[in-house]
């Protein structure tokens, strides 16, 4: 049987760009400041800057200033089993930060 990914179902939608928000503790503390609102997420990596502008404007009713992006690379794995060792690698992503203009903010705990 094949068990998929939450991530690796939306890949496999067709037109799925943002995959998810990325929420940590530096994000989180950059959203919630008061010079800049940054934001970050996990989308696809044939996603290009002014797609992802767009479809940030549409979906969450904001005014984007800038967006920065970066390929994270997929780390490397090892498992030992009886056949020796397997060598495997996960999969590369990629991440936007996005910057908001001053009294905009988006709430992802909004639907929760």
């Amino acid at each position: 049987m094949l068990f998929l990914t939450l991530t690796q179902i939306l890949l496999k939608m067709k037109g799925a760009i943002i995959l998810k928000p990325i929420v940590t503790e530096r994000l989180t503390k950059l959203g919630e400041s008061t010079k800049q609102k940054q934001y970050g997420f996990r989308v696809s990596t044939q996603a290009n800057k002014p797609e992802l502008k767009n479809l940030i404007e549409k979906m969450y009713s904001v005014d984007v200033e800038s967006i920065r992006t970066c390929v994270v690379a997929g780390k490397k794995r090892f498992r030992y089993s009886k056949a020796g060792v397997i060598q495997g690698k996960s999969q590369n992503f990629k991440k936007v930060f996005v910057t908001l203009r001053a009294g905009q903010e988006i709430n992802f705990y909004e639907n929760v």
